[in-house]
Parts: C-alpha cells; sequence; structure tokens
C-alpha cells in the first residue's frame, strides 16, 4: 500500500513541475517586453525548443531550473532516494543541453543561459543588473552569456 501511495504522491509532484511559463521566465519575458524587445516563445523547430527566441538578434535564452539541468550551486542538492535514476536522468539532461548548445551554434543561433540562482535564493542577483547585462548582450555580437548567482 505505501509503495502504490509514494508512486502516486511521486506522479503528482512530477506532473507540477512547469516545463515552460514558469516564474523566472514570466519575470525575464516582461522586462524583455517592457525594454521594447520582441520574441517568439518555445520554437520547436529550433533545438532545444528554446524558452525565448529574439530572431531579430538571431539569439536565443533558456531560462535553467538549477535541480533539472544540473548547475553545481546552492540550489542544486543530488537526492537521496532514487539515487541512480536520478543520476540518470540529470545526466541526460546535461548532455542534451551541451548537444542543444552545439547545434544551436552550427545554425548560427546565440545563446544565453539564465540559471535559475541568479534570480532566486541567497546568491540571486540584482533583478535589474541581470536584464540590463542580459539585455546588453541582445543587443551585442557576443556568442554567449551565462548568468548564475554570485
Amino acid at each position: 500500500m505505501t509503495d502504490v501511495h509514494d508512486q502516486q504522491t511521486r506522479s503528482r509532484n512530477m506532473a507540477a513541475v512547469r516545463a515552460r511559463d514558469t516564474k523566472p521566465e514570466l519575470m525575464i519575458r516582461k522586462a524583455l517586453h517592457a525594454s521594447g524587445l520582441r520574441y517568439r516563445l518555445n520554437v520547436r523547430n529550433l533545438p532545444g525548443k528554446p524558452d525565448i527566441v529574439l530572431p531579430r538578434h538571431r539569439a536565443v535564452v533558456f531560462v535553467h531550473g538549477c535541480f533539472w539541468h544540473r548547475h553545481e550551486c546552492d540550489l542544486f542538492r543530488w537526492p537521496e532516494s532514487r539515487t541512480e535514476f536520478w543520476r540518470d536522468k540529470l545526466n541526460a539532461n546535461a548532455a542534451r543541453d551541451m548537444k542543444t548548445a552545439e547545434a544551436l551554434e552550427k545554425a548560427g543561433w546565440r545563446q544565453a543561459v539564465i540559471w535559475e540562482c541568479a534570480l532566486k535564493g541567497s546568491k540571486k542577483r540584482d533583478f535589474q543588473d541581470t536584464m540590463q547585462r542580459l539585455i546588453a548582450w541582445i543587443r551585442s555580437d557576443e556568442q554567449a552569456i551565462t548568468i548564475g548567482g554570485e
């Protein structure tokens, strides 16, 4: 009985995890729009289906959760239960991120990764400064930028 209940609880918890329209993503989208930048969301024909695509600037923005994308920061901890499952899953996510980055670069797209820890937690950055850095990067010719917590 306990195993079935645990499995049902796990399934409900996993179902609550959003793949798009997360709070950090919405914050970034709102700031980009307020700065006059226009974008498309989750473009399916691009590798990795980026969270935000700015076609005019040939730039994409990924808003990565530190846990799901295995960022080595204060917000990431390896789970203590089902360790083999989680290692395989999170390692596969990280490997897919690398393949996606290579494919986007090969296709001529510039890439930004904003980590969750830049926006929340004990080492979060000032949001306005973070957005100024991102917007300056979008308007520049730099190939890539990664913004994490301090």
